[in-house]
């Protein structure tokens, strides 16, 4: 999966929405408690993109608090992050997400590994778990392209093919043209809607056409 980098601190929820940091923290120990007992992970998924090069100087500047508090946290966000990407390249999907479960709870509002807690759920085939990350991440920050990317393919596979296709198609729309995942993502498009096609010539053709009449 591809880790897109801002120069910008990230984004702070306004009031009106909804409280990221609660709803990050219960989702991900829901997550890591159910999944707690999974030793054998699952194979590597062939539709997963592969994290690019973390270059994690550019995910998270802090504001100077505790200098030394302040640099013994963001160390720690670094390693964890750093371990959950790791993790993710060697498809262990389980223990990615409890490295960025341990990211989450000291640096919530980091939409990278809202994403990144996405594609490990993904590669659990917890589908709504995933949803929610990718949903937040892109909360966090509206230019998050693999969020889009990773959300269509949750939303397809929780049967909403309509949501996938406006998913991937924001994906394809805030991408640059050299995006590594572009030709993936228009794939999946012909894909989708030659399946709608099939789906309605199959409910418009006559029952005097069907095979044995």
């Amino acid at each position: 999966m591809q880790i897109t980098h801002g120069h910008d601190a990230p984004t702070q929820p306004q009031p009106a929405r909804r409280d990221v940091r609660r709803r990050a923290l219960v989702i991900t120990v829901l997550a890591t408690l159910a999944l707690g007992g999974v030793l054998a992970l699952d194979p590597p998924r062939g539709d997963l993109p592969p994290p690019k090069r973390l270059a994690f100087a550019n995910i998270l500047p802090l504001e100077p608090r505790n200098a030394t508090a302040d640099a013994a946290t963001l160390k720690e966000v670094q390693t964890r992050f750093e371990q959950g990407v790791a993790m993710l390249r060697m498809h262990q999907y389980e223990y990615a997400l409890t490295a960025f479960h341990q990211v989450l709870a000291l640096a919530p509002e980091i939409p990278e590994a809202h994403v990144n807690m996405g594609f490990a759920l993904i590669g659990l085939e917890q589908w709504k778990h995933a949803r929610d990350f990718f949903e937040s991440a892109i909360e966090l920050r509206r230019d998050q392209i693999n969020a889009y990317f990773g959300l269509a393919l949750t939303l397809d596979a929780l049967g909403n093919r309509p949501g996938a296709m406006g998913a991937m198609q924001t994906y394809l729309h805030r991408a640059p043209a050299d995006d590594p995942f572009r030709a993936r993502a228009e794939a999946a498009i012909w894909e989708w809607r030659s399946d709608a096609r099939d789906s309605t010539i199959a409910e418009e053709r006559p029952a005097s056409a069907a095979p044995g009449h």
